[in-house]
C-alpha cells in the first residue's frame, strides 16, 4: 500500500530522515518508534506532505506522490492524526466531523459527507457527543474526535501521531481499542508511539528509528531483544 524508498530530510547540519526505506501492507497496523530526536514525526511530516523530502521516493497505491501536497495525498485516501488536537472549538462535534467529511473528498455533496459522519460517529463512539461543542470535551473525547475527523477523510491508510498521549492508563486501552476496529474497518494504520506497551498490544510489526535512519524492524518481541535497539534506548552499556 505504502513505500518508501530512501527518503532523506535536512534540516542545515542536521539529518533528520536519513535514506529511510519502509513498506506498509494492506490491512496491517506498523508502528514506528525510537527514542526522542529518532526522526518519527520528520517521517509522518514527509509522508502527510507537510514537509518535502531532500531525496528519495513515496509512492502510495502504485502512484508516485513524492512531491504531492497535503490535500492530494488526503483525497488520495492518506489521512493523518495529530498529538495536538485543533478541533474548532465552536462547533459541534458532528460539525467538526462534517469538515472533515466535505473537504476530505473533492466536490463531495453534503449528503454523502452525512452519511459518512454518521458512519464514523458511531464507530468511534462519539455518537452522544455529536451535539456538544468540541471545546467541551475531555482529553479522551478530543483524541476521540481526532481520529474521527481523519476518518471522515475517508482513508485507505491513516497515520497517527502520538494519540495516546497524555491519556490514563485505563483511556490508553480504550483508544487501543478504538484503533483496532478502525483497522477491523478496513483502514490500514501506521502509528508514532512511546508507550511500549501500546505498542505491543497494537502493532503487527514494528520500525525502529535511531538519528534518522531506520535500525531493526520485524515483530515487537524480536526488535524489543534486538541488541542496536537495546543500545539506542538505554545507552551503549560500559
Amino acid at each position: 500500500m505504502l513505500s518508501v524508498q530512501g527518503l532523506c530530510k535536512r534540516f542545515g547540519g542536521v539529518t533528520a530522515a536519513n535514506e529511510v526505506s519502509l513498506q506498509v501492507a494492506p490491512g496491517e497496523i506498523l508502528a514506528v518508534i525510537g527514542p526522542n530526536g529518532a526522526g518519527k514525526s520528520t517521517l509522518l511530516n514527509l509522508l502527510s506532505g507537510l514537509l518535502r523530502p531532500d531525496e528519495g521516493r513515496i509512492e502510495f497505491l502504485g502512484q508516485e506522490i513524492t512531491h504531492a501536497p497535503p490535500e492530494v495525498r488526503t483525497w488520495k485516501g492518506l489521512g493523518r492524526a495529530f498529538q495536538i488536537v485543533q478541533p474548532f472549538p465552536e462547533m459541534s462535534v458532528w460539525e467538526n466531523l462534517l469538515v472533515g467529511a466535505l473537504y476530505g473528498k473533492p466536490s463531495t455533496p453534503r449528503k454523502v459527507a452525512e452519511r459518512v459522519v454518521a458512519e464514523v460517529i458511531e464507530l468511534t463512539g462519539l455518537a452522544p457527543k455529536a451535539q456538544t461543542p468540541a471545546g467541551e470535551l475531555t482529553l479522551l473525547e478530543d483524541k476521540r474526535l481526532e481520529l474521527a475527523r481523519a476518518l471522515c477523510t475517508q482513508p485507505r491508510l491513516l497515520l497517527l501521531d502520538e494519540v495516546m498521549a497524555g491519556l490514563r492508563p485505563s483511556e490508553a486501552l480504550e483508544a487501543v481499542a478504538l484503533v483496532r476496529r478502525i483497522r477491523d474497518s478496513g483502514v490500514t494504520v501506521l502509528f508514532i508511539e512511546h508507550l511500549m506497551p501500546v505498542v505491543r498490544a497494537l502493532a503487527d510489526r514494528v520500525v525502529v528509528m535511531d538519528y534518522g535512519r531506520v535500525i531493526a524492524e520485524g515483530p515487537y518481541d524480536a526488535v524489543a531483544a534486538n541488541p542496536k535497539v537495546r543500545e539506542a534506548y538505554l545507552g551503549r552499556a560500559q
